[in-house]
């Protein structure tokens, strides 16, 4: 059965049947309604949620209670994921999962509350200090966030790293028809290397981030990129929208998608061959699905709600063999079907 639900409230009950139990968080807006609904929800399904008094105190309760081995989960928006930025590092250091939701606004600073994609450097390239990466995921619609909750809490424990749904501003608060999962009531799958009690049954197990002898610190992050690399060859996601035959492939994610697809089926519809790689995943980047486009196109066109930040990954994953141009609104403007396809008519 479907049921409207603003994307907000959708990624938190979209999390509560995903099994978390546990929530910290501070509000934001844009997404205060996620926090707001979680204090209804928890308390009645025995649950924890918590105000904290800061976004850097939210952050590290996700800390504790993912190093007790629970599923934990906090959610903010631009400037409060500043403000967690070092707690992360902290869990990435510590090979802990956890779920964090951005829900972006415009920026720098304190910017605006409109739309934005702003934070894709922040997300892919510069969560915390340090060498280490986390999942990122870009959902399109409200039922698309719902659906990835649960795939990010499940990569994020099966890789023992944090993972973020970066969202924005106008999916935090559209309304959408969305099914929801069913709660199947199985357990979790066990983490044998929590720290929640060993009652002399294990080896005592100490949940760190800090290394003092410089060769062990190495071995940790050499061990960690290596599992990276099993990240990249497994877990890129993409959707592809008219790719086949496409002259001029359109990159673009989350809102900015749901625009250019509008604009590509009215290139279609004037004969012209038009293609949109949609990437699911922010990292690992869908490489795969713009390398097998750049076999055929002779144009990329990088729509974001930024000033190109998704840009020069496009241009890695291709080894900039074709051009690759640029189109995008900031300051919390959402691009036009219509300035789209001005962009398009350009390249043709």
């Amino acid at each position: 059965m479907k049921v409207l639900m603003k994307g907000n409230e959708a990624l938190a009950e979209a999390a509560i049947r995903s099994g978390c139990r546990h929530f910290f968080g501070y509000p934001i807006t844009p997404q205060t309604e996620l926090a707001a609904y979680m204090s209804k929800r928890m308390p009645k399904i025995g649950g924890t949620y918590l105000q904290a008094e800061s976004e850097i105190a939210a952050v590290n309760m996700v800390l504790g209670a993912s190093a007790a081995g629970v599923r934990a989960m906090t959610s903010s928006s631009s400037p409060g994921i500043s403000l967690k930025s070092e707690g992360i590092s902290y869990m990435a250091g510590s090979d802990l999962p956890a779920l964090i939701i951005n829900v972006q606004r415009g920026g720098p600073g304190l910017g605006g509350i409109q739309p934005s994609q702003a934070d894709y450097w922040q997300a892919t390239k510069a969560t915390g200090h340090g060498d280490f990466q986390i999942l990122v995921f870009a959902p399109s619609t409200v039922q698309e966030m719902v659906d990835l909750v649960s795939g990010a809490f499940d990569a994020a424990d099966r890789w023992r790293m944090p993972a973020m749904i970066l969202a924005d501003g106008m999916l935090g608060q559209m309304m959408e028809p969305v099914t929801l999962p069913e709660e199947d009531g199985k357990p979790l799958p066990e983490k044998d290397w929590c720290a929640n009690g060993h009652q002399d049954r294990r080896e005592h197990h100490v949940i760190n981030s800090l290394y003092l002898t410089p060769d062990k610190l190495e071995d940790l992050v050499v061990e960690r990129y290596k599992r990276y690399e099993q990240v990249k060859a497994q877990e890129q996601r993409a959707e592809e929208y008219l790719v086949e035959d496409a002259d001029t492939v359109i990159v673009a994610y989350g809102a900015s998608s749901r625009v250019v697809r509008s604009a590509v089926n009215k290139a279609r519809e004037q004969g012209r061959k038009v293609g949109l790689i949609r990437p699911i995943t922010l990292w690992p980047f869908p490489v795969d699905a713009l390398q097998k486009a750049a076999a055929h196109a002779r144009n990329f066109l990088v729509v974001e709600m930024s000033m190109g930040q998704m840009v020069d990954d496009v241009k890695l994953s291709i080894d900039c063999k074709v051009p690759v141009h640029f189109f995008g609104r900031t300051g919390g403007i959402i691009p036009t079907p219509a300035e789209v396809l001005g962009e398009i008519e350009k390249l043709a």
